[in-house]
């Protein structure tokens, strides 16, 4: 991505001085990773898509480490940092514009940076379960090292996939300011476990169009997408599907379980986001075939 001279965000609490360090308790961090991958690297929408809360209760195998973490930050971690402030400016930028062609005022989120372990407006948090978006304090948390995770456990790298993850968790933002989100988690509270898990779906799907939505206005703004830069983001979306996850983790999928999409639909619905960025389209209009 081209992003020399682009500024960046003011709207991000860096906690990973402050931070609790999260560490293994009874079945130790090989479980969590098993964890991290199923829930966050296919949506981490942890806060949102089950209910809205992280419970405390959650995390009963782990322990907090509450001594605060002193240690200075690499020169690749502070590059991250400013990429991703970055990008939620350019978020900012072309969300604001894109509300105001709606009618409408776009209040943008804030980012946390932390690392180990984070306490949010939905309860607590580990960075075992990645980046996600709290609706309840219009907030995204992202523990940097999860490029890391990505990178080296899916083989799914670049700096346009990053930021294809960070637009994703600020798509959740705006389906919440556009009343989606919670339309959405109240449809699921009155159906059946599989049923709710198809509207997760559509809101994860959506999610994905409004990070390409983002990536179609800010290219035409900026001219900030280089040969390779889809091609990355589109191959984030097809190692983070259901499926794939599935197939990686136990060796076959099973669809019921569904909670994002698959390969095929994350693939499909952010290329579209990007090609189109018309905010009339909505996975909330299609039929289940043609998700």
């Amino acid at each position: 991505m081209r992003l020399n001279g682009r500024r960046e965000s003011n709207n991000v609490e860096d906690r990973r001085r402050m931070g609790r360090g999260a560490k293994a308790g009874i079945g130790g961090l090989g479980a969590i990773v098993v964890i991290a991958l199923m829930t966050f690297m296919s949506g981490g929408n942890l806060g949102d898509v089950i209910g809205n809360v992280i419970q405390q209760g959650a995390l009963n195998g782990l322990q907090e480490d509450r001594a605060p973490q002193q240690r200075e930050f690499t020169a690749e971690e502070e590059e991250l940092a400013k990429f991703s402030r970055q990008i939620l400016a350019g978020t900012e930028d072309v969300w604001t514009k894109v509300f105001q062609q709606m009618g409408r005022k776009y209040t943008p989120p804030t980012l946390v940076l932390f690392t180990g372990g984070v306490q949010s407006a939905c309860g607590s948090a580990t960075s075992a379960v990645g980046p996600f978006y709290c609706s309840g304090d219009q907030k995204l948390y992202i523990d940097l090292s999860f490029f890391t995770t990505m990178k080296r456990q899916l083989g799914a790298s670049g700096d346009f996939a990053y930021a294809y993850v960070i637009a994703h968790e600020v798509g959740h933002h705006v389906e919440h300011l556009l009343g989606i989100l919670s339309e959405g988690h109240s449809m699921m509270s009155r159906m059946s476990k599989a049923e709710a898990n198809k509207v997760s779906v559509r809101l994860e799907l959506l999610a994905d169009y409004y990070a390409g939505v983002w990536a179609h206005y800010d290219d035409a703004e900026y001219n900030s997408l280089e040969d390779g830069d889809i091609e990355e983001a589109i191959n984030c979306a097809e190692k983070i599907g259901d499926n794939y996850l599935q197939e990686k983790a136990q060796g076959y999928s099973q669809p019921e379980l569904f909670t994002h999409g698959t390969s095929a639909q994350r693939m499909k619905w952010l290329k579209m986001g990007i090609e189109k960025g018309d905010m009339s389209i909505s996975t909330f209009d299609v039929s289940e075939s043609d998700l």
